[in-house]
């Protein structure tokens, strides 16, 4: 699942207003299964770790890309759009180049999905509390809490 593509083995954890903070970033099918997850320093932006969570996929790229109005950048919609994915998020107010019609801007109320995913690792305890000082061994445990869901969840 990716587990080797991790720099070093040191806390990935960033400083954030509340103190310390790891984000999890995951990806997620139709289904709200995952399909790819990573971490990273809670410092960094959502669109700067778009391009190293699709790094981590474990089946090919999705042909769409929905997000929240923080995905809303020219820049990703040009990245993703080399690679053949299609960025599908609500205008930000300050952006005034609009890119999507309404049809395709509807399917951004699926965003809940990937909010149910994260509501799902968030009944693992260990996955909640990060008692691990290794980003290496969170990220192990995160991959095992999707492996769980993905067997509890099969067709």
């Amino acid at each position: 699942m990716g587990l080797m593509l991790l720099r070093n083995e040191e806390a990935d954890v960033g400083r954030c207003r509340a103190g310390n903070a790891t984000k999890v970033m995951a990806i997620a099918d139709k289904a709200g299964l995952p399909i790819a997850i990573h971490i990273a320093d809670g410092s960094r932006h959502d669109v700067a770790l778009v391009g190293e969570t699709l790094g981590q996929l474990m089946v090919p790229a999705p042909p769409n890309l929905i997000g929240d109005r923080g995905f809303d950048s020219t820049k990703l919609a040009v990245d993703l759009q080399q690679n053949g994915i299609e960025l599908i998020a609500p205008k930000r107010s300050n952006n005034q180049r609009r890119r999507q019609d309404g049809r395709r801007l509807r399917r951004a109320k699926r965003r809940w999905k990937v909010e149910r995913l994260f509501a799902w690792l968030k009944q693992f305890r260990r996955i909640i509390i990060r008692w691990e000082h290794k980003a290496l061994n969170y990220l192990g445990f995160l991959c095992l809490g999707c492996m769980v869901i993905l067997l509890r969840h099969q067709r």
